[in-house]
């Protein structure tokens, strides 16, 4: 019997620019009846600024994001509703800083302060019940960056997101603070095809049986 005390609260999905999170996130919400927890793109104030002048608002759009996916955490663990949020804190920490820090873009003494404050809030936290991972190709990335048409994504370079891909896969490799499951994009069109969408359902049905599994 299934310990009815249990509840997944807390799902994230992770991905490059482009791999399809927010879309992902809506559908999944809607099938399972869950709360979307946004990445904050549309009010956020330094965004546009950052794709312009890199250098001048990196450290900014990082305190920025680290803050605003810190409360959301915290909200969803102090709630009664399950949560699929689109994009983890760890993104933050593993992938956007250390690409601007190496680029050049965000200063030691920045990046130094950003970690330690990284460090000072994931300690306070948990990790997703399920992390689902959106791997996908630049060509995938770049097609659906020019599908939705946001015009401060129209500075981002090849190479950017090259570094990040290559960053998101060393960090997937070594992920082992959670549950993960895996979607290649790259083999699937879960937008325009409902076989493919109902597939990652079945997938993440599964992974939910799991979870409820481990507290029989």
């Amino acid at each position: 019997m299934i310990n009815s005390t249990h509840k997944v609260k807390h799902i994230a999905i992770a991905g490059n620019i482009g791999a399809g999170k927010t879309t992902l996130s809506e559908k999944l919400a809607k099938h399972f009846n869950w709360d979307v927890h946004y990445e904050d793109t549309t009010s956020n104030p330094y965004l546009s600024d950052f794709y312009t002048d890199m250098k001048r608002w990196a450290f900014n759009l990082q305190i920025y994001f680290l803050n605003s996916r810190y409360k959301q955490v915290l909200d969803i663990r102090k709630g009664d509703r399950t949560v699929i949020q689109d994009r983890t804190i760890y993104e933050d920490a593993m992938i956007f800083a250390p690409n601007l820090h190496e680029m050049g873009l965000m200063e030691q003494r920045d990046f130094d302060n950003y970690l330690d404050l990284f460090q000072t809030m994931s300690a306070q936290v948990e990790a997703p019940d399920l992390l689902i991972y959106l791997k996908a190709n630049i060509s995938t990335l770049v097609s659906h960056i020019q599908d939705r048409g946001r015009d401060y994504e129209g500075n981002i370079s090849l190479e950017y997101l090259k570094q990040l891909n290559h960053r998101y896969e060393r960090w997937i490799e070594s992920y082992d603070i959670g549950n993960l499951l895996i979607i290649d994009v790259d083999k699937i069109d879960f937008i325009n095809s409902p076989e493919d969408l109902g597939d990652i359902i079945q997938k993440v049905q599964g992974q939910l049986h799991g979870l409820f599994q481990q507290d029989l």
